[in-house]
């Protein structure tokens, strides 16, 4: 049993025993046998931990819950329907797939998810992503690349090369229905990886997606966007380029095809874009006084079309529609195995993306109501999201912040609210699809454009950033900049980078510090930092905010031999080196100078001449050391030695006096370990002067 007393104090520190761990086999024992032992109450916990809305259901507040969960389902299911058809754009589909990709989205998410208000549905980053994974695997297999989803075209494309299509099997497909194939592909996929991830309980890894980082690829990827919906603004037809610095190419093309613009669809989008703007704008100033949202999206919509329809745009002006939009569902398909393979790794980043955004919205919005939810549950809920509606014809999804900012504004409570929006996009899929048919391309991509507002007004926030963090701005502004110039999977692998970067950094090259005496207090501040600070005369207290391990372990070093004024490693090795010399020959380095050591009585006094005779490093802010940390510390104890220097550690947290215990820096006898660690600087302070004084003494008894 350990025992450690503070100095001067009767108090009595007694370590209790720690239990005796079990084996790996025992362990794995005891796990398999709990996860197969099958009873009617562990299977109950088993449903209700996998469908969690068995639970909440049962403690449902009809007359607290169902008025608001109504309302705000019926507002989500009214913006659903113009975004779904909108962002069918973003993904190069027809815009019946995106319905249905709203509708199992949220009914599944009602099933399975735990957060309250989080709405789940389709994503404009996603719908990028998956339309770029798209657009590359049509060009590969010989489809044209200007042709779009939308447009009442006939389905069943020319290929440009039929040799290609003898690799995919596509005979008897068109660009329409290959291009959905690739999209239910990846959408299995990425949601197989979610649901392992769920499984293997790495819900914590979303966690490395920082918040300047998603900030960052939500900025770059936005201005993705906007490039790729600028074609639909001015009505031309440009290739969907593909791979690095797609968007400038893009804005090349459209600079090139500026003469081919369509009057009518420039005319619509600026009428489109001054309207959603200033109703944005309005709704955001007048948000508190206004119960429920006004839907302009929807009604944006309804009155393009019908201005299309008797205005016969597409037939007098050339401007490009919807559509034909089927109603019903399309018989369920399995996803081809051949298209998963070639765009597994695709799926990686899509997968990642996701389960960030969807976790991280979770968390904050079950933060600020005060309750709680399940990041592994959260994964299995939004892969589960992705693997079913995979065979129904369905793409990516994930949680969306402007739709939940909605759901929560018109008094959300339960997730109910979802199926009431999947009842809405129901009714558009069963009877109403059809009505779109006129609706102008150019009304889409307003839509679109005037939902990235949020996105990109986060630029503003760089300054203040940079004055908070550094890094941060950093990672934010590359990780946006590589999605602009180079793709969107690049930007997530960069900003991922520069995170891990910016992390090593703060630890490879943390604020080192002596530390002086604040008046006659017991307390100790950075003497750089503070005026009228007291230095303990023969004392250099050092504070290293950060870990000591293998990478900062050198800087370390350097950091207190230079704020010190003495190199102890060149000078203890002099001195080893001359130590054999006989007489007084002894020669060393202090700040640059030489000094002589006379007799075995002088070296008593030998500290004197580097102007301290401890050195007392302040370990409150270590907060682990490794292998290589200890050894620096061993080594540097060593060299202290050699030149009559004491080294004490103060403020030393459990953990790291049981590494130092573990890697024999401390002696066995607890009471050597008492003079070497202190509860506080003062304490260690103190105990070096008064050993100072002691060793005066006894060398002038001599």
């Amino acid at each position: 049993m350990d025992v450690s007393s503070e100095q001067g104090r009767a108090l009595v520190l007694v370590r209790r025993q720690p239990p005796v761990p079990k084996g790996l086999l025992e362990t794995l024992k005891a796990r398999l046998k709990q996860s197969c032992t099958c009873s009617i109450p562990c299977a109950q916990a088993l449903v209700q931990d996998l469908l969690p809305a068995t639970r909440w259901l049962r403690q449902y507040r009809l007359q607290e819950y169902l008025a608001g969960d109504i309302m705000s389902g019926l507002v989500i299911g009214i913006i659903l329907v113009p975004q779904s058809i909108a962002y069918s754009l973003l993904a190069g589909l027809q815009p019946i797939y995106s319905l249905y990709t709203s509708f199992f989205a949220n009914l599944i998410y009602f099933l399975m998810g735990t957060s309250r208000h989080v709405n789940v549905g389709i994503f404009s980053l996603l719908c990028l992503m998956v339309g770029q994974v798209v657009d590359r695997e049509l060009q590969l297999a010989g489809f044209d690349a200007s042709q779009d989803a939308l447009g009442p075209r006939d389905n069943s494309s020319i290929l440009n090369n039929s040799a290609t299509t003898l690799v995919f099997g596509l005979q008897d497909c068109g660009r329409e229905c290959h291009a959905i194939r690739i999209a239910t592909a990846l959408t299995l996929v990425a949601g197989l990886y979610q649901v392992l991830m769920g499984i293997l309980r790495l819900g914590f890894i979303s966690t490395y997606l920082s918040q300047p980082l998603l900030d960052g690829f939500a900025m770059g990827a936005s201005v993705t966007i906007l490039t790729s919906q600028f074609r639909h603004l001015l009505g031309v037809r440009i290739p969907r380029h593909q791979g690095p610095g797609m968007v400038v190419r893009t804005w090349l093309s459209l600079l090139q095809s500026l003469g081919q613009a369509n009057i009518c669809d420039v005319v619509t989008s600026i009428v489109c874009l001054v309207v959603l703007l200033a109703a944005k704008e309005l709704s955001d100033r007048y948000r508190h006084r206004l119960k429920v949202p006004v839907p302009t999206e929807l009604l944006i919509i309804v009155v393009a079309t019908l201005v299309s329809h008797f205005g016969q745009l597409h037939t007098r002006f050339g401007s490009s529609v919807a559509g034909n939009i089927p109603t019903g569902f399309v018989a369920p398909q399995v996803p081809d195995p051949r298209l998963m393979w070639r765009v597994a790794l695709d799926a990686v980043s899509l997968a990642l993306v996701g389960s960030a955004f969807s976790i991280s919205l979770a968390e904050m919005f079950a933060r600020s109501h005060g309750y709680s939810v399940r990041a592994n549950q959260e994964l299995l809920a939004v892969g589960c999201c992705n693997v079913l509606p995979a065979f129904f014809h369905c793409f990516a999804t994930s949680a969306a912040l402007s739709k939940t900012l909605v759901k929560i504004a018109t008094g959300c409570h339960t997730q109910l609210s979802s199926v009431v929006s999947a009842a809405v996009v129901l009714l558009v899929l069963l009877v109403l699809a059809p009505l779109f048919h006129d609706l102008q391309r150019s009304v889409l991509a307003c839509i679109i454009v005037v939902s990235l507002r949020g996105a990109l007004r986060k630029v503003k926030d760089i300054p203040r950033l940079w004055q908070l963090s550094p890094a941060d701005a950093l990672v934010w502004v590359a990780t946006a900049a590589t999605c602009v110039l180079v793709s969107t999977e690049a930007g997530l692998l960069a900003g991922v980078f520069f995170s891990l970067l910016s992390l090593a950094g703060r630890t490879q090259r943390p604020r080192a510090a002596l530390l002086a005496r604040i008046g006659d207090s017991a307390f100790y501040e950075d003497a750089a930092e503070f005026e009228g600070l007291l230095p303990q005369p023969g004392v250099r207290v050092f504070r290293f905010a950060g870990p000591l391990y293998y990478a900062n372990k050198d800087f370390f070093l350097r950091s207190l031999y230079s704020l010190t004024g003495l190199d102890a490693g060149r000078s203890a090795a002099r001195r080893k080196e001359q130590g054999p010399k006989a007489g007084g020959g002894e020669r060393d380095l202090v700040n640059g100078k030489s000094m002589d050591s006379v007799s075995s009585r002088a070296r008593l006094a030998l500290p004197l001449a580097f102007g301290f005779h401890t050195v007392v490093i302040d370990c409150a802010p270590l907060l682990f050391l490794d292998a290589a940390g200890i050894a620096t510390l061993q080594d540097l104890r060593r060299d202290y030695r050699a030149l009559g220097i004491t080294l004490f550690l103060a403020c030393c947290s459990p953990s790291v006096r049981d590494t130092l215990r573990k890697g024999g820096f401390l002696e066995e006898d607890q009471e050597v370990e008492d003079e070497q660690l202190f509860p506080s600087v003062h304490n260690a302070v103190e105990a070096a002067r008064a050993c100072h004084e002691e060793l005066m003494a006894l060398d002038s008894a001599l």
